[in-house]
């Protein structure tokens, strides 16, 4: 069924890093409900609409780098495609970012 995807090393880390936040957040909303608060997004948010912001951003870092790579390779005259941590690394930073000061 799943046969059509491409899970990778990277890709299985991301998406079990979304898994274990998911339940981190719902641990952490039980033991302590949250406050909304202003950060630098353009309106009030709580720690869920920020975990759900960071997580659409993440994903779109992704796909934007995986859209991107091939031009990359181009335009930086590489020999291969730019490694995927590296958009792994930039949606984490986003992630944890938007969760933080958000």
């Amino acid at each position: 069924m799943f046969t059509w995807m491409v899970w990778t090393t990277p890709v299985a880390v991301f998406f079990t890093c979304i898994v274990l936040m998911l339940i981190g957040m719902t641990v952490w909303e039980i033991k302590s409900p949250t406050v909304e608060r202003k950060g630098f997004l353009p309106m009030v948010t709580t720690r869920g609409d920020r975990l759900f912001i960071g997580l659409l951003g993440a994903a779109y870092i992704n796909l934007a780098f995986i859209g991107l790579a091939g031009w990359l390779t181009q335009w930086l005259s590489l020999e291969q495609e730019p490694s995927i941590w590296i958009s792994f690394v930039a949606s984490m930073a986003w992630l944890l970012l938007a969760l933080r000061k958000g």
